[in-house]
């Protein structure tokens, strides 16, 4: 072993030092992370909302990001488990934010999804209590005031707040 490929080695110490020092970042801050996507139908000029069974209005849908998943990988998940929808592309990132409805911690990355399959209507279950597609301009009576902000950020122009 070569003395610069010995010194990039952690020492026993060293390498418990920094497991420490993150476990105790991750108690003393912890912090959640979520996707929401707004997948858009473009020749229909439509989004998909859902409505849960466990929190009034209709918001786009997503959920938290699980432990070693990447944000992608949760919106696909997520995609699939609450409409039946597939990606055929990428989604773009279009806004990261502070969720303080949620807690002082939480934050959420809202993409924009136009390449993708639903491969069948979603129905209701234990999760989820309505979902389908809606014109911009006729969005269902409780869509959540956040839901209407995204929406105006990304298709109306208006400036983007950094809270959800």
């Amino acid at each position: 072993m070569t003395n610069a490929a010995h010194r990039s080695m952690p020492t026993l110490s060293q390498w418990l030092r920094v497991k420490l020092f993150h476990g105790w970042f991750l108690l003393r801050r912890p912090m959640t992370l979520g996707v929401r996507g707004i997948v858009h139908d473009e020749a229909a000029g439509a989004v998909f909302l859902i409505r849960h069974t466990y929190i009034n209005g209709w918001q786009l849908p997503g959920g938290g990001v699980e432990v070693g998943e990447t944000m992608r990988l949760s919106l696909e998940r997520e995609l699939s488990e609450e409409g039946n929808i597939e990606l055929t592309g990428e989604p773009r990132l279009v806004s990261i934010h502070l969720n303080r409805q949620a807690s002082r911690r939480d934050h959420v990355a809202l993409y924009l999804v136009s390449d993708y399959h639903q491969t069948t209507p979603k129905l209701p279950d234990h999760e989820i209590a309505e979902a389908g597609f809606f014109p911009l301009d006729a969005l269902p009576e409780g869509t959540t005031p956040a839901t209407r902000r995204r929406l105006a950020e990304v298709f109306g122009g208006a400036s983007a707040d950094l809270h959800w």
